[in-house]
């Protein structure tokens, strides 16, 4: 990567203001197969003096140059995707074929849905006498986390230039090289110098000064709850808008008259999938009582199907975590699953058999999980499945809430009608009905600890604007 030490500042590649790296290591091996460089207050400064600078012009630009610049973006990244999945599973570990076909590719979905929103979005409309104009709220500061990267990414930095913002994005340093080969497709794609721009850093030196600074308009993070509140916090000094996307500890509502094949095998693969790290996984799987049994048949069964190996083997169905950190966590988490009297169905403590290196889990199921548990209230992020018995609907939708978070639910039922109404009495952002397909379109966020505002496609877009009033603007 001939970028890898350097930013990307005002439309080039600069070196950091003091020098300062750090390995980037492959979960895979354990081993660094890169370095990065780390940002300072200093760097921070300079891509938000060059991103204000950027703002006037930018802002003033319409919605078809704005489609034209992101439909180029999107020509640009097409022809990056070998090398965005490459980096995605040296750098977090997902196997090969699902770093392609689901991490590089969501670049893609969210690119084509905000064209899409853009073209039919409206800035203007007349109410009366007053002409109500939507604008770019100016700079924003763009934190995005490791574990779905390009995703998050996109569905910032595409929303955020159709609305006419000019950026700072600071990508998680434990997945940095996708973000920096973005930053190559936004430089071929001729999106006008200052309006994106890249520092690498951690997020005392990086996040926080961006948080904190006086020139940046709003904030979007995504990331831990905790992280958030700091940058909540250090927003606040200055008044600036915070858009947040945060942890999950996700329902999966299994009613009754569900397909028990189906409905559980599905949900296992749901938790699994990225070997676990979503914050939008159905990590809770609420079962009834009287089935409860059947259905930890089934999740075994799922469980062990599970093939956990190197990622560039085209039958590993699970890579590693992402770091020596996010391993110690999940199995600390196990641990306490089997300490506090929960039901080890599959997997448990240690690696897979015959993996001796590397940060691999082995995919777990719990059964037996009362509310009260640790593994039924913190959000685990690996493969690790708490499967809770529930007695009567009513006492299914009252766990399923009982939570911190808001993030997404899922119903399963062969009634539809009867899931869309347990769907409305579930306090989260976003509700799934049987495994549907992702939709780029669907509004993404949370409830409670889960976070605040909403991203993807219009949704993405109006999250970037500020809503200005022209009184006695008079009738056209």
């Amino acid at each position: 990567m001939p970028n890898a030490l350097k930013f990307y500042i005002n439309g080039a590649w600069v070196d950091p203001v003091k020098p300062a790296s750090l390995e980037v290591i492959n979960p895979a091996t354990e081993e660094a197969f890169t370095r990065i460089s780390m940002g300072s207050a200093a760097d921070v400064d300079r891509a938000v003096a060059a991103a204000k600078a950027a703002f006037p012009a930018f802002s003033r630009t319409d919605k078809a140059e704005r489609l034209a610049f992101l439909k180029q973006i999107l020509k640009c990244y097409h022809a990056r995707v070998g090398d965005i999945a490459a980096a995605v599973s040296a750098e977090m570990g997902a196997p090969i074929d699902m770093a392609r076909d689901s991490q590089a590719w969501m670049g893609i979905a969210h690119l084509e849905a905000t064209i899409k929103a853009l073209e039919a979005f409206e800035f203007e409309e007349q109410r009366g006498q007053t002409r109500v104009v939507r604008e770019g709220i100016g700079v924003v500061g763009l934190i995005t986390p490791w574990n779905w990267p390009l995703n998050q990414i996109v569905a910032k930095v595409a929303p955020a230039l159709a609305a006419g913002c000019t950026m700072v994005l600071k990508p998680s340093e434990v997945a940095p090289i996708n973000a920096l080969i973005f930053a190559e497709v936004m430089h071929d794609a001729g999106v006008p110098a200052g309006v994106f721009n890249l520092i690498n850093g951690d997020g005392p030196s990086v996040g926080q000064v961006m948080a904190a600074h006086p020139d940046i308009d709003m904030m979007s993070f995504t990331g831990s709850t905790r992280a958030g509140i700091i940058v909540a916090k250090t927003a606040a000094d200055t008044v600036k808008r915070v858009s947040q996307e945060l942890g999950g500890k996700s329902p999966n509502i299994i009613l009754p008259d569900a397909d028990f094949e189906t409905a559980v095998t599905k949900g296992v693969q749901g938790c699994f999938g990225n070997s676990g790290q979503s914050c939008n996984a159905p990590t809770r799987m609420l079962v009834p009582l009287a089935r409860h049994d059947e259905a930890l048949g089934i999740a075994k069964k799922a469980a062990e199907a599970h093939k956990v190996g190197d990622p560039n083997s085209s039958d590993s169905m699970l890579g590693p975590v992402v770091s020596e950190i996010q391993f110690n966590k999940i199995q600390h988490l196990i641990e306490t699953g089997i300490k506090e009297g929960a039901t080890l169905v599959a997997g448990g403590t240690g690696r897979p058999e015959g993996l001796n290196r590397g940060y691999y889990v082995r995919p777990t199921v719990f059964g037996n999980v009362t509310p009260d548990m640790t593994i039924a209230r913190e959000e685990i992020f690996g493969p690790v499945l708490a499967i809770m018995p529930y007695e009567t609907e009513a006492q299914a939708i009252e766990i399923a809430n009982d939570t911190v978070y808001g993030l997404a639910a899922y119903v399963q039922s062969k009634d539809l009608a009867h899931a869309r109404k347990v769907a409305r009495e579930l306090r989260a952002g976003q509700v799934k009905i049987n495994y549907p397909a992702w939709d780029a379109f669907a509004p993404f966020g949370g409830y409670k600890q889960s976070g605040n505002g909403r991203e993807y496609a219009d949704w993405g877009i109006h999250d970037f604007l500020e809503v200005k009033g022209i009184c006695g603007y008079g009738e056209e």
